[in-house]
């Protein structure tokens, strides 16, 4: 099948569209597929293709401060990182009504992420019931947790932070989905993460997983890998959008 990939800006978002070439201007199902930290969009072309291949539009913005928006990163720990994670979250919906404006999607919506997208993926489930399937990979959907992490860190090599860090971030617990499992409301999540990852760590993610495990929406699943993914990965990935949002 002909891709068509076009570059695309969208108020200050920079992104690639990968979507079929015969149907770039059909109504399609959409996937908003976000990048990790110190990334761009263009490192989520495989997955968007593999994606778009099965009659998916697939939209890779670049965060606040990656890509085309780079900026130097803050001396103060993880407050880029917070920043680039916040301004997705803001632009999600305006992402949405620009397609659905233009008449390219309707109520069929999907959204994915690896590391920091991941992250990204977890926190828009916990404010936007038009998701009707979400893949997390390398992230976390306890965000408080990895807020804790980056304090005591930061501590320990003695890093200056804001005495009002944590209120400075007080929207964290807000979009923090371990803090608010009732908005899947049933919707289903796949999450893939490796054992031996040392960027976002396992112990967080499959916590949750454990802690969902009743719940017959949640797909975990683990391998003995570090902070990447594999084009295996990629397809599993491809392969549960397709179940949840064209087969139903």
């Amino acid at each position: 099948m002909k891709l068509t990939i076009r570059k695309r800006t969208l108020g200050t978002i920079p992104m690639l569209e990968v979507v079929p070439t015969k149907k770039r201007n059909d109504l399609l199902p959409l996937i908003v597929y976000y990048h990790g930290w110190q990334s761009v969009k263009e490192l989520n072309l495989t997955q968007a293709r593999y994606l778009a291949r099965q009659g998916f539009r697939v939209i890779l913005p670049d965060a606040m401060n990656h890509g085309e928006r780079k900026q130097p990163v803050s001396k103060i720990p993880s407050l880029t990182f917070w920043q680039s994670i916040h301004t997705n979250l803001v632009e999600f919906g305006f992402i949405v009504h620009h397609f659905r404006t233009i008449g390219f999607v309707d109520d069929v919506i999907g959204v994915g992420g690896t590391s920091m997208g991941g992250i990204t993926t977890c926190a828009l489930l916990t404010h936007h019931p038009e998701i009707k399937a979400a893949a997390c990979l390398m992230g976390s959907p306890k965000l408080s947790a990895y807020r804790e992490r980056i304090v005591e860190h930061a501590k320990w090599s003695n890093r200056y932070l804001p005495q009002d860090y944590k209120e400075l971030l007080s929207w964290i617990p807000q979009y923090d989905l371990s803090l608010h499992p009732e908005t899947l409301d049933g919707r289903p999540l796949f999450i893939w993460h490796g054992k031996q990852d040392l960027i976002v760590p396992y112990e967080d993610v499959a916590d949750f997983a454990d802690q969902q495990k009743e719940l017959p929406n949640i797909y975990f699943t683990d391998e003995d890998e570090e902070h990447l993914v594999k084009t295996s990965t990629m397809r599993e990935v491809t392969d549960f959008f397709v179940k949840e949002l064209l087969e139903k």
